[in-house]
């Protein structure tokens, strides 16, 4: 999974991705656009892993993971009404969008903090860029779109009246995320990427003196907001920066004393898991215990997959056994005995915490 950070200059985008990565990425002269963006793997922090880890000893713990991205948005970007298009094509590969809104005050540097203003200045440029996509091959589908064989003749007509439905949506300032689509319609414009269809984390970059109030900050983001896919965050950038830096327990000194009783950057993955609707399943034994993930509804045999191609192509059946009900028991073998571990077919609807061992067939 891929989270692309996105903000105005000045945000503190960069800053929020060292926070989020640990990582030591140059937070003063990123936003001219001249670099390359700044990428950064992320272990989810998960509880559940650590106990099942306690319970088999593996030799190996692999949680789950996100790549971050941080993309320069260069300075006057949206004054200009475009954004250069190496820029756009590197947002359009993210599979989710975390957008990074000053809300803290840079001593007059920026002028007073005006997040939502901000957050709706970049996502009337995206909408602007999306339009120009379906302007573009609106036109090609009028000319070109017309020959061919009968049955793309026939896709591209249901191509044009789909975009044709969807451009006056973007011009109306209405994100596609926004717009009803069938499973079908969203088939069809998979390839396009589109900015304004990319599930939203907004994130409000906050200071120390706004931590006490970052709740009610949300829940106004929230309703302000209002988008489908869409969530809102507030975080202490530099601070959670600083923490990522210092040991286990000069972090629990440094959080007591801004009265913090954890780090944010868990529960701001953690926000960006479930807007794409994912979630984790486990497997677990002596070798390794680890997290995977996958998408809500998905099968055993899409879990099966996750681990590994040959186990889905030869998947014979999924023994699961919830986490709660391991942890209750102690072990597969007590689990078992007691009848809380399942066999499961390939139809299986995964669920969040199932730990799983797939058996299969060799041979096929």
């Amino acid at each position: 999974m891929q989270v692309t950070i996105v903000g105005l200059p000045g945000s503190g985008k960069t800053t929020v991705f060292n926070a989020l990565t640990g990582a030591h990425a140059d937070t003063g002269s990123f936003s001219g656009g001249r670099a390359a963006p700044n990428m950064g793997v992320v272990k989810v922090p998960d509880e559940r892993l650590d106990r099942l880890a306690e319970l088999f000893h593996p030799k190996k713990i692999t949680p789950a993971d996100v790549t971050y991205v941080d993309v320069a948005i260069p300075a006057g970007a949206t004054r200009e009404g475009t954004i250069n298009p190496d820029v756009l094509a590197l947002v359009r590969n993210a599979d989710a969008l975390l957008h990074v809104a000053r809300a803290f005050d840079d001593g007059g540097a920026g002028g007073p903090p005006d997040p939502w203003r901000d957050v709706e200045a970049l996502d009337l440029e995206f909408a602007i860029a999306d339009l120009m996509v379906i302007e573009k091959r609106l036109e090609k589908l009028r000319t070109s779109g017309r020959h061919g064989s009968p049955a793309e003749r026939e896709a591209n007509a249901q191509e044009e009246a789909l975009l044709d439905r969807l451009e006056p949506e973007l011009s109306a300032g209405h994100p596609l995320r926004a717009v009803a689509l069938t499973d079908e319609d969203e088939l069809r414009l998979r390839g396009y990427r589109f900015l304004t269809q990319k599930p939203v984390l907004v994130v409000l970059n906050v200071d120390e003196g706004q931590l006490p109030t970052a709740a009610e900050l949300e829940a106004a983001g929230r309703t302000r907001y209002g988008q489908p896919q869409t969530d809102v965050a507030a975080l202490g950038g530099k601070i959670e920066a600083e923490l990522t830096q210092l040991s286990e327990a000069d972090a629990a000194l440094f959080m007591e004393d801004l009265g913090i009783a954890e780090p944010s950057r868990g529960r701001v993955i953690h926000l960006t898991y479930a807007l794409l609707g994912l979630f984790s399943f486990f497997t677990a034994g002596e070798d390794e215990c680890r997290a995977w993930t996958l998408r809500r509804g998905a099968t055993a045999v899409d879990a099966a997959g996750a681990i590994h191609t040959d186990l889905a192509r030869g998947f014979i059946r999924a023994e699961v056994v919830t986490y709660d009900d391991l942890i209750a028991c102690g072990s597969m073998a007590e689990a078992r005995k007691r009848g809380l571990l399942r066999s499961e077919g390939k139809t299986y609807a995964v669920r969040d915490g199932d730990v799983i061992e797939v058996l299969f067939n060799v041979a096929r």
